[in-house]
């Protein structure tokens, strides 16, 4: 098993490692844990990052690190809810500004949402928070798609 890098160095080296923490296990739960770990530790200037998986109309909580987070999100409510109902990423460098925003951890300031889909479907989201204003750009929505691409081709999801 690879250790999680400690000094950040871009998305290619983040999926590089993802890739070989992947390699030979298709659980989705299990590989949604170890790149919830890795992204927590590796990604610079986070506070949370973790995954929600729908559950007839809501999202609920799935592995992450960072502190305690809302169990259920209906779709549609928060950014959460809103990527996964546009089937598209949210970018949110206020999340004060975001209309219906849910507050799970106060500190956070930003937030990216990417949604988990396989063959048109929405199976969850990938959600990293930020203390930090204005934390996630175009690189990082690149970055973070392609991540949620690799859970899902590498993981046996249904």
């Amino acid at each position: 098993m690879l250790a999680p890098q400690t000094e950040w160095s871009g998305y290619d080296d983040l999926a590089e490692t993802i890739g070989a923490v992947l390699d030979g296990e298709r659980d989705l739960i299990a590989n949604a844990a170890n790149m919830a770990a890795l992204l927590f530790a590796t990604l610079p200037d986070i506070n949370w990052a973790g995954f929600y998986f729908l559950r007839g109309d809501d999202l609920v909580l799935g592995p992450f690190g960072g502190k305690v987070a809302c169990t259920r999100i209906p779709m549609g409510r928060g950014v959460c809810g809103t990527a996964a109902v546009r089937r598209e990423t949210v970018l949110v460098p206020d999340v004060h500004a975001f209309p219906g925003h849910i507050a799970c951890d106060a500190a956070s300031r930003s937030e990216i949402v990417v949604p988990l889909m396989r063959d048109g479907r929405v199976l969850g989201v990938l959600d990293i928070d930020s203390p930090r204003p204005d934390r996630f750009d175009d690189e990082d929505r690149r970055g973070c798609e392609r991540l949620a691409r690799m859970l899902v081709e590498g993981s046996d999801a249904s």
